[in-house]
């Protein structure tokens, strides 16, 4: 799908979708539990429904209520063993692949994992040394499908921390379920720690006992059992960034769904764009943020990833020089973001340096409009999206249906706070 922006100021109250990252989370816990849980303010996504669908291939019940407007999923938990080879789809979605690759071990299911797009490319090679030592059977000719099949055993789990961390969740999900004790140690630097603290949160609620002993390293008591229960998604903020982006850039936007005491870590992006000179408040309706004169800052993207799309689009319409650095592992997401935000943002004429572990960014005060591709990736499309306040003609964003992996409904909350679309 293509769509073409015309420039204007965006205004308005939007409630932000809620967290993937929770969500992903908070299904898999409840799939993880005997009896009926529920988990409700989901935002659905192509993402979310991968989770889903591997999920009850692995045993799981699950179900969709709609109830005034909120999405509810209602989960009765309980992997099983499944007769034969099991073909689990994860789509385009890492979080799905890697939290759940330890689960179908778990479960003693014989699966093949399949995926889309750049999924077959991202890594997985933590997991197989994991494997080579555990002596689990596997078997890959580099990338997907890949076929696994064994049983998850307690121990002691040594794995790389600065490749993601979402290898440390899915073994943090299926490691309670082993009879014995297990230690997972991350061998370097935990990079985007924040990710696993909302792990370790998300199990807590759900009955089970992490103990962070810090340095990476995580005692885990073996023969632990999920509990059931009614758990609530809060807003995510890494898909508020791109709306803030927006009113910074041009507009009065009232974001609404966003938890002040969340563990996530992207609601760095809040204190990042206040850094930065922008104006946003607190107010009863919600996060406020209004057009602003931002200034270049040096942005730290080892623990906040996500954010560099958005952060480098707000950066290149704001004044003096922005340095992104610490974020090579944002080559390995659905695109290479880093590559793709210069080219695109170049397009516009902007002044952006590509480096290998990050960007530097001279800001203007306005850019010109054009045309891009989202590279197939949600948050290059969106991030672009965000600044076209700011931009001297209309953009045209080609592959804007990319935005259905992580917050279907963008296109039409563009509009409902004054966006001008057409869609070609």
């Amino acid at each position: 799908m293509k769509i073409t922006i015309h420039p204007g100021p965006l205004s308005g109250t939007l409630r932000v979708p809620s967290s993937k990252s929770m969500t992903h989370r908070e299904i898999i816990a409840a799939a993880l539990a005997e009896g009926v849980s529920e988990v409700t303010g989901v935002t659905w996504s192509e993402d979310i429904e991968a989770t889903v669908r591997i999920l009850s291939l692995l045993g799981a019940d699950i179900e969709k209520k709609e109830e005034e407007g909120s999405l509810t999923l209602s989960i009765r938990g309980g992997l099983k063993r499944q007769e034969g080879i099991l073909h689990a789809d994860a789509g385009e979605s890492g979080s799905t692949l890697r939290f759940l690759i330890p689960l179908g071990l778990s479960s003693g299911n014989h699966v093949v994992y399949t995926g889309h797009g750049r999924l077959a490319e991202r890594p997985l090679t933590p997991y197989y040394r994991l494997f080579d030592k555990k002596g689990i059977s596997y078997h890959t000719q580099g990338g997907l499908p890949l076929e696994v099949s064994g049983k998850l055993t307690g121990g002691l789990y040594e794995l790389p921390g600065d490749v993601s961390s979402q290898f440390f969740t899915g073994l943090l999900f299926a490691l309670p379920l082993a009879e014995e004790d297990s230690v997972l140690q991350s061998t370097t630097a935990l990079e985007s720690k924040s990710y696993v603290d909302m792990t370790v949160d998300t199990l807590s609620r759900h009955g089970i006992t992490i103990y962070d002993r810090g340095e990476g390293r995580y005692d885990i008591p073996g023969g632990q059992h999920y509990q059931k229960g009614t758990f609530a998604v809060e807003g995510d903020y890494s898909q508020a960034a791109f709306w803030l982006t927006a009113a910074l850039s041009g507009g009065n936007i009232t974001l609404t769904g966003l938890s002040d005491t969340s563990l996530q870590g992207d609601k760095a992006i809040v204190s990042l764009f206040q850094h930065m000179g922008g104006h946003m408040e607190k107010t009863e309706k919600g996060l406020a943020a209004s057009r602003s004169s931002l200034h270049g800052m040096t942005m730290d993207a080892e623990n906040v990833p996500d954010l560099v799309p958005a952060f480098a689009a707000m950066a290149a319409v704001s004044e003096g020089v922005t340095e992104i650095i610490h974020a090579g592992r944002v080559r390995l997401k659905e695109c290479d973001r880093l590559h793709a935000m210069a080219v695109e943002l170049h397009k516009l004429g902007a002044d952006i340096e590509e480096k290998p572990e990050g960007l530097v960014i001279r800001g203007k005060p306005a850019l010109s409009g054009g045309t891009v591709s989202s590279w197939n990736d949600h948050r290059i499309a969106m991030a672009m999206a965000a600044i076209t306040p700011r931009l001297t003609g209309p953009l045209t964003i080609e592959g804007a249906e990319s935005v259905k992996k992580s917050y279907p409904r963008f296109w039409e909350d563009f509009r409902k706070v004054g966006g001008e679309i057409v869609e070609e």
